[in-house]
């Protein structure tokens, strides 16, 4: 791992260092910041040269997102595909402009008894497969503009409903002092999934109006909100104790079987050559397997000496199988993995699952 002195501000003016950066930040999303704007200070905390998010959360939102550095951003698309679960507060009786608490109300109902019963019936009623039409205050392009962009004009267009599902609903009453009612929920749900857009149906098919008073992302494609780091924390602490709350880029495929080659496969496969095998050689055909070759040998690893040696093998990129032939899907880069092996050969070698990862 490099060493570093603690971190201390760059004066006023000073271009700060960029440096090449791996591995994936779990960070826990602070209250009133946007997803972007949590990226770039944790950016900025690590002098990481490339970054980006795997989602956006909006600035209500908390909870696990997912900063991938580097090599990383190669394969950020995945948790974009992920399956999610969140935690919210619904506040009944009110709508409002933005379907959360940010916006302004625009309709106040009476709200009935929340009853067991009636939970009951709600829960039923929305899990399983949904169509669910996109709120306007959203990212989603329109004829080149986000859908925001309308909304703060005070335009509303039309939306195509969107086919989502809710694996999971869990629906119990709760106190908040700012609605005469409200529920608290944990939704566990496909990609694509509108929060805010599912407490105001429901809200609705309760007769009652309802808002997001709040809401938590726990869990993304098996990152949980207990691993991850809060940008406080990750302020206090050193560049080199930032450098270790990173995981490692496989992280992001680690759900998937693992293929590991010699030496002369390894090189032909970071050149996007594919590999025919022996049949079963690289297990049955995949979507998608994880491919690991030796951390030195084939030109991908250091041969200078500049840093550790390791025998565990180096993380190469992805690939699927079809037919006994291993075709290369994202690869990583030789200086890339020479990179990794550098900073920290744990970074560029461990085949651990996420849930294996907490820190």
């Amino acid at each position: 791992m490099t060493q570093t002195t603690s971190h201390r501000q760059a004066p006023r003016g000073q271009k700060i260092q960029r440096r090449p950066v791996h591995g994936v930040l779990l960070l826990d999303k602070p209250l009133g910041l946007s997803s972007n704007q949590a990226l770039q200070k944790a950016k900025w905390l690590l002098r990481a040269d490339k970054a980006g998010h795997t989602g956006t959360l909006d600035p209500l939102a908390t909870g696990v997102l997912p900063l991938c550095f580097g090599a990383a951003t190669k394969f950020s698309q995945l948790q974009l595909d992920a399956d999610k679960t969140y935690e919210a507060v619904l506040l009944l009786g009110q709508k409002t402009s933005t379907a959360d608490a940010e916006g302004d109300v625009i309709e106040t109902r009476p709200v009935p008894a929340i009853t067991p019963e009636l939970l009951a019936e709600m829960t039923r009623r929305f899990t399983g497969p949904l169509a669910q039409v996109p709120p306007m205050y959203s990212a989603l392009k329109k004829d080149g503009k986000a859908l925001y962009e309308y909304a703060r004009k005070g335009q509303e267009v039309e939306r195509e409903a969107r086919h989502i599902t809710i694996y999971k609903l869990n629906m119990v009453p709760a106190q908040d002092p700012r609605a005469p009612a409200a529920i608290k929920i944990i939704v566990s749900c496909s990609k694509g999934t509108y929060i805010r857009t599912l407490g105001e149906d429901i809200g609705e098919a309760i007769g009652c109006g309802a808002h997001l008073g709040s809401l938590r992302r726990l869990e993304t494609g098996g990152y949980t909100d207990r691993q991850c780091v809060s940008l406080p924390a990750l302020e206090a602490m050193s560049e080199a104790e930032r450098e270790a709350c990173l995981l490692p880029v496989q992280s992001l495929v680690a759900g998937f079987p693992s293929v590991t080659l010699g030496a002369d496969d390894a090189g032909r496969f970071l050149s996007g050559l594919r590999r025919r095998g022996s049949p079963g050689q690289w297990g049955p055909d995949s979507a998608m397997v994880q491919v690991y070759g030796p951390s030195t040998g084939s030109g991908q690893a250091p041969s200078t000496g500049s840093g550790p040696a390791t025998d565990r093998p180096a993380f190469l990129g992805s690939a699927h199988v079809t037919a006994d032939e291993l075709i290369p899907g994202r690869l990583l880069s030789p200086i890339e993995i020479q990179d990794m092996l550098v900073a920290s050969p744990s970074l560029a070698s461990s085949p651990a699952a996420p849930a294996a990862l907490a820190h």
